[in-house]
C-alpha cells in the first residue's frame, strides 16, 4: 500500500491535545501524521500500523472528502470509540496479535494513547 508518514505533524498534535494523549497517529488521505512518536517507533508496532493502514484503505474506498464527512458524522452520532470506522481499524490492528508469541505481545512497549482508547461521554442509542 502506498503511503507517506509525516512526523511532528500539526494535525496530529491538535488531535493529541483533543484526545489528551501522549502520542497520536492519524490519517488524512494516504498520509499518516504522527505526534509524540517517531516514525521508527510507530513502524515497530505492527498493530498500530495496521490500524492506520485500515484508515488509508477507508479513505481510498469512500473518497477523501466523503470519508472525512462520514467519519465526522459517525463520530458525532455515536462517539469516537463506537465510530464504525474506528471499530473496523481496531479490529485490523488486533489481527496481528494471533501470530505473536506471548513474549512478543508482552514486549510491545508502544501504545497509541497510553490507554486502550479515550472514553466517550456521549451515550449511544
Amino acid at each position: 500500500m502506498d503511503f507517506k508518514i509525516v512526523e511532528r505533524s500539526l494535525f496530529a498534535r491538535i488531535a493529541r491535545m483533543v484526545l489528551k494523549s501522549s502520542n497520536v497517529a492519524m490519517v488524512l488521505g494516504k498520509t499518516i501524521h504522527l505526534s509524540g512518536v517517531s516514525r521508527d517507533d510507530f513502524m515497530r508496532d505492527p498493530g498500530w500500523v495496521a490500524h492506520e493502514l485500515c484508515h488509508i484503505r477507508q479513505f481510498k474506498e469512500h473518497g477523501y472528502f466523503r470519508f472525512l464527512w462520514l467519519y465526522l458524522v459517525e463520530s458525532w452520532r455515536v462517539g469516537y470509540y463506537n465510530n464504525k470506522y474506528e471499530v473496523e481499524a481496531r479490529i485490523e490492528g488486533m489481527k496481528h496479535c494471533k501470530y505473536m508469541t506471548p513474549a512478543q505481545r508482552a514486549d510491545s512497549t508502544i501504545s497509541p494513547t497510553g490507554l486502550p482508547l479515550p472514553t466517550d461521554e456521549k451515550e449511544t442509542e
